[in-house]
Parts: structure tokens; sequence; C-alpha cells
């Protein structure tokens, strides 16, 4: 369990088997969907895990379920905080309330007020900041020092990484060894977590991960071999707009990962539109990423068996309505 402060440690596979015991039966054990015109489209067996039906609608619930569930008994009384504008916000704000600790997430004054009601009615104590100029960072770290809060970041933390893994444990076990995984980036906490998974339960697979075209901090950083920092993209993939991968994240990604892809905004919205017509299923744009690659053949599927992570659904019935018209 990582405390403020605490030597940087890397979470193994051996942390994802024990993410997948402490959030049983309190995360949804989500579908996999398949789709025969999809498979014929792209010439090869697709497979989608579908987080969009995850509690909270994300996969973020993972990672913030098994971080709560890990708190010792002194920080499960003294409480936690976090600091998001969307799912991880949601996701630790629930997490909170079925664990019996106090969450305070710290929100930018202007997030949705849609995501702000929900953070809400899901238990979380919100705390406002002005994203141009406050630190939301070193909001959370005084608040945490002031009144005893244990940090949990939305994705450079070993067991909110270990958390977002079992999401993919799940489909290994379902559907058994693919050639290739793919799956979204932002920070890096799924696409790690995903890559001990596959590592471990199906070695050979090649894990690909898929940025916005805007945001490509993460594709840089895996060619560079260090981590880059970019300023923050703009892109309806709101749920990537990472400026950088996380110090915990990077190590993973650079040993286990085989590749990183870009998608547009425009291939984003098609994703989302054939996914609600084809599987009758709602994800928003960041979660269409990885399907978007696959669709695009910038991870060519044809002959082989891939598994795709639709991490998220939390996109406004407005907001869709407009990119889809």
């Amino acid at each position: 369990m990582a405390t403020e402060g605490a030597p940087l440690r890397i979470p193994t596979y051996a942390d994802v088997e024990a993410a997948a015991d402490r959030i049983r039966g309190i995360a949804h054990r989500t579908p996999v969907l398949t789709s025969r015109l999809a498979d014929e489209r792209v010439g090869g067996s697709l497979f989608f895990k579908c987080e969009n039906l995850q509690r909270v609608g994300a996969f973020k619930f993972r990672g913030a379920c098994n971080a709560v569930a890990a708190l010792s008994p002194e920080q499960r009384k003294a409480g936690v905080v976090a600091f998001s504008s969307g799912n991880h916000a949601q996701a630790m704000a629930l997490a909170g309330t079925l664990e019996g600790v106090r969450a305070v997430i710290v929100m930018p004054q202007d997030a949705p007020a849609m995501k702000v009601a929900a953070t809400r009615a899901y238990g979380g104590e919100v705390v406002f900041y002005d994203r141009y100029t406050e630190d939301r960072e070193a909001i959370g770290r005084r608040l945490a020092t002031e009144q005893g809060l244990t940090v949990i970041p939305p994705y450079d933390h070993e067991d909110v990484i270990a958390g977002q893994g079992t999401a993919a444990k799940e489909l290994f076990e379902e559907v058994g060894p693919l050639d290739d995984l793919v799956v979204c980036l932002g920070g890096g906490g799924l696409l790690a977590g995903s890559a001990l998974a596959a590592d471990a339960l199906s070695p050979g697979c090649r894990v690909v991960g898929v940025e916005p075209e805007a945001g490509n901090d993460g594709q840089r950083s895996f060619r560079e071999g260090r981590i880059v920092s970019i300023p923050v993209p703009v892109s309806i993939a709101d749920g990537a707009l990472t400026p950088h991968l996380g110090q915990r994240t990077f190590p993973i990604i650079r040993r286990l990962v085989h590749d990183i892809v870009t998608v547009s905004d425009a291939a984003l919205v098609e994703a989302m539109r054939y996914l609600a017509e084809r599987l009758k299923i709602v994800a928003e744009p960041t979660g269409c990423l990885s399907s978007a690659a696959v669709f695009e053949d910038l991870v060519p599927a044809r002959g082989r068996r891939v598994g795709i992570i639709v991490s998220g659904g939390n996109v406004d019935s407005r907001v869709m309505a407009k990119l889809l018209a």
C-alpha cells in the first residue's frame, strides 16, 4: 500500500491477483461482447471487454475500489483524498462510500456539473480549485497533511494500477489467449495493469496502447525511452488528456507494451457510432480509442484474435447526439 513519501514501488502481476480478490463481489465482472459484422469488417476475431458497463460507468472503479480496500485501519479511519474532474472522482467517491471511508475529491471549478453532481451523489466531499491558477496535486498534498488523509491519484499508484489490470485478467480468463490486446492510454494505469495481465496469462500477446492524436505524450515517451511531458492536449477523448505518463506506469509500459498508436477525433466519432449501432452499447470518446485503432487498421486484426477494452461510457447524451449528428 503506497503512502505519501514512500519509496517508489512498481506493481507486479501478483498485485493484480491480489486486487482481483479484494474487489470480487464489489466491482462488476463486465461482459465480453462479440460481433459477426465487426469480425467481418476487420477479418479477425474481436472481443470487446465492456468496462462502460462497470460501476460508475468506467474501469476506474476497479483501481479506486482496490486502493481503498487495501488501506490500513488507520488510513481508513482518517480517509482519502483524490484529484480528478471525471471518472476517477466518481470512482473514489463510490469506493469510499462502500467501504465506509471518507473521500475528499479535488475538482476544478469548471468541471461539468453532471460530474460534480455524480461525485457528490456517490458520497464524495468536493473541494473546488481553479485549474488555471492552482495545482490540484499540491492542494491534495496540503489536505492530506492537514487532515491525515491518504492521497490516491488517478493512475500513478500501485494499487490503482493493479486494480485496473483486473479487467484484462477477466478478459483472458473468459476468452483464452489473444494475439493482440488493445488498450486506451491516458496516464497509463489501465495500459500498465493490462500489460501485467497479458504477460502472465497470454505470453506472446502484443499489447498496444492508443492515444488521441493531439495527446501523444505516451507514444513519444515510449519511443524516446523517457517520460515526455506536453501541454494539456485538446481532444474529444477527455479521459485521456493527461500531459505525461506516471513514474510507476512508464516502466511497465516500456517493458511490456509493444507499440503505442494514435487516432483522430473523427475516427473516435465513427467508432462511437459503430459501437452504438452494431453492438448496441454507449461508449464515451475515450472508451472508443481501442476500437477506433482496430477499425482504422492501425492495429491489423486480419486472421488474429484481438481483445479490445472499451474503457468507459460516461458521455453526456446531448454531446453524443451532437457528435453523431
